[in-house]
């Protein structure tokens, strides 16, 4: 799970923001002071840090400045029109900017979109111990890689795309035909879906990871 650090003193955007991001799937940790920031980035590994410039007590720009050595990449809060703030964090190396008030949504896209660029997006986690990283194109259970065909990975990556959402075998096949020169129909499909059930380590009897849905397809919660 990404882990955000949120450093802001206004004690209302803190509660909305932090229960939007808990919302959207993200580990959100507060700071309210500079002082407070520097503690949590020194103590606890975070993927990003969201980070107002002007703070009651201190100021962003030094949390950028730590937040930076260690490698996290910063989104900056502004104030509408604060150009020089903006500025000044862009050249201190923050790697991206928006201004109050803002929509949570285009936030969420934001920070999905610094993740990818800088290569923070973390591995992303299922049940029984398993990660998948579509990037390097490797999934793991308990640290130890799973072999896939290119197909199985392929359906993982489906599913994954696709979570809570219920997907039919026709869009299954859709989105998975011919892909690495092998020819799916839907009895491989069935195959193909157990084996990769077995080899993540989820109960074909009672599967947690892929789970039917009878008579209307599967989902993966």
């Amino acid at each position: 799970m990404t882990r955000i650090l949120l450093v802001e003193d206004d004690a209302a955007i803190v509660r909305t923001l932090s229960e939007y991001l808990e919302g959207e799937g993200f580990d959100t940790a507060t700071a309210a002071t500079e002082a407070a920031a520097k503690t949590a980035l020194k103590n606890t590994p975070f993927d990003l840090v969201l980070l107002d410039v002007s703070l009651a007590r201190g100021s962003g720009f030094p949390v950028c400045k730590a937040a930076k050595e260690k490698g996290v990449p910063v989104i900056f809060l502004t104030a509408s029109g604060d150009e020089n703030s903006v500025v000044k964090g862009l050249d201190m190396g923050a790697d991206d900017y928006i201004t109050k008030p803002f929509r949570p949504r285009e936030l969420v896209s934001r920070i999905k979109s610094v993740l990818r660029r800088t290569g923070a997006e973390p591995a992303l986690r299922l049940s029984n111990g398993v990660t998948v990283d579509p990037d390097r194109g490797i999934a793991q259970k308990d640290g130890e890689e799973i072999k896939l065909s290119a197909l199985e990975f392929r359906l993982l990556l489906v599913f994954l795309n696709h979570r809570g959402k219920l997907l039919t075998r026709e869009k299954l096949l859709e989105d998975i035909w011919d892909i690495a020169g092998d020819f799916v129909n839907d009895n491989t499909l069935t195959v193909y879906i157990k084996r990769l059930r077995l080899k993540l380590g989820d109960d074909p009897l009672k599967p947690q990871i892929i789970k039917t849905v009878r008579g209307l397809g599967y989902r993966m919660d």
